[in-house]
């Protein structure tokens, strides 16, 4: 991928990580598909153990012990019932049968355990939460017609005329089950408001990110060419997001070439907006032959006047400008990460004592003579997490440098490092080699 003057290759390499829109979507059906199996296993649960605790404590009454029985087997029925539905997700349309089952087996354990003074019919509350949160109001009607199962139960399984005491405590267990199912129901559809539109705001937001994404990459240089013959240059960029503050740039000056690599305080849009106003600041000064002028006007047309403001965004920046003879002249604004690659396999730093850009003030530029074979290489800090990100970070990549004399190794190697796994920061690296 190393590209010369007048080429038409892309040098440059922009990795997005995609959204996997079915990824988040699987995982959800998944989650509901597994859903009905959770709550029929709590439901479950507290049958079966009302009966076999009603079997085994004195105080507690069975008046009907088959009847209480066959209600903890539908019980355990609908959990197989879930269960096929965890199984086969598309079964889960069907999830309402399960709460169904669920008022006919909690009516036979209620008649079963001593019908009017059973302990047990609070249970029905959770059949009638599971209906009700469903969206549509005619689920606050399904767990009306549970509950009403539920409780008649015993008068068709008896068929009795009950008493105008009993009649009113009918009517009035049907109306808090009822209210709870509706407050239940109105909740679910006010979440259900709420998630609709935090998704719609969120796609809306994704949409803003990759429109900033593909302006930000069509900001990077699409080929070499105008370029010297001698210069052959190379970069990648890999940012954390979708939108990264890590920047590369290079353009033909009167005398040869201008290379930069910066690096924003930050990730996400706010820090790719202000790398695209450092480099739009940087070539500005195509016609000026000091690399510190290009670090100063930046600095100059990034400044806001707020001394909080600018402090609490900085940008590292190495700017070099070689000429076709191979002298360089390079300013580095606190960014220390750049190195130069003899052909003889020696490794220097280009490292200075400036400060950033939205820091400092004032910036000059230093001479180092290339010679054939030499290789300029700036990264920016995240490179140094993909060789353990410690104190040693910088000598054991300034060794793996050392190990490399092409341009196109050293892209490659720190492609194929940053794509092993998740790196934190964006990784950035620019390579500048001469060859007369």
């Amino acid at each position: 991928m190393t590209s010369t003057a007048g080429s038409t290759a892309t040098p440059r390499t922009w990795t997005v990580t995609a959204r996997e829109d079915t990824g988040p979507i699987a995982l959800v059906g998944l989650r509901a598909s597994w859903a009905p199996l959770a709550k029929q296993s709590v439901v479950a649960a507290l049958v079966v153990a009302a009966a076999v605790t009603s079997t085994l404590t004195p105080f507690l009454p069975v008046t009907d012990a088959p009847r209480m029985w066959t209600g903890v087997a539908l019980a355990l029925g609908g959990l197989l019932v879930a269960a096929v539905m965890a199984r086969w997700p598309g079964a889960a349309r069907a999830e309402l049968v399960v709460p169904a089952i669920d008022f006919i087996a909690i009516g036979l354990l209620r008649y079963g355990t001593g019908d009017t003074r059973s302990v047990f019919l609070a249970v029905v509350v959770l059949p009638v939460i599971w209906m009700a949160a469903s969206p549509g109001r005619r689920h606050v009607l399904y767990p009306l017609l549970g509950t009403c199962a539920t409780l008649l139960l015993p008068y068709v399984l008896e068929p009795t005329e009950p008493r105008p005491s009993e009649l009113v405590r009918l009517a009035f267990a049907v109306v808090v089950y009822g209210a709870t199912a509706a407050v239940t129901n109105e909740l679910a559809r006010q979440a259900d408001v709420r998630l609709s539109t935090a998704q719609r705001r969120r796609r809306v937001a994704e949409g803003e990110i990759d429109r900033a994404a593909l302006v930000q990459q069509s900001l990077l240089p699409a080929s070499t060419e105008g370029l010297p013959p001698e210069l052959h240059a190379l970069g990648v960029c890999i940012p954390a997001r979708t939108v990264g503050g890590d920047f590369y740039d290079w353009f033909p000056t009167p005398d040869g070439a201008a290379f930069t690599l910066g690096d924003v305080m930050g990730k996400g849009v706010g820090a790719g907006m202000i790398a695209a106003a450092v480099r739009s600041l940087v070539r500005s000064t195509v016609d000026e032959p000091d690399a510190a002028t290009a670090v100063r006007r930046a600095a100059a047309g990034l400044a806001t006047g707020t001394s909080d403001v600018e402090s609490a965004q900085f940008t590292t920046c190495f700017h070099v400008r070689i000429d076709r003879d191979g002298h360089a002249r390079w300013v580095d604004a606190g960014h220390g990460l750049s190195l130069l690659r003899r052909a003889d396999g020696a490794v220097r730093s280009l490292r200075s004592g400036h400060l950033p850009i939205g820091v400092g003030t004032s910036w000059s530029s230093e001479t180092t003579d290339l010679e054939p074979g030499d290789v300029v290489v700036s990264v920016s800090d995240g490179v140094l997490d993909l060789f353990g990100g410690d104190l040693d970070a910088l000598d054991r990549f300034e060794a793996w440098v050392a190990e490399r004399s092409h341009p196109q190794q050293l892209v490659d190697g720190i492609t194929e490092l940053a794509h092993r796994g998740e790196h934190p920061d964006d990784v950035t690296v620019l390579c500048i080699a001469y060859r007369p």
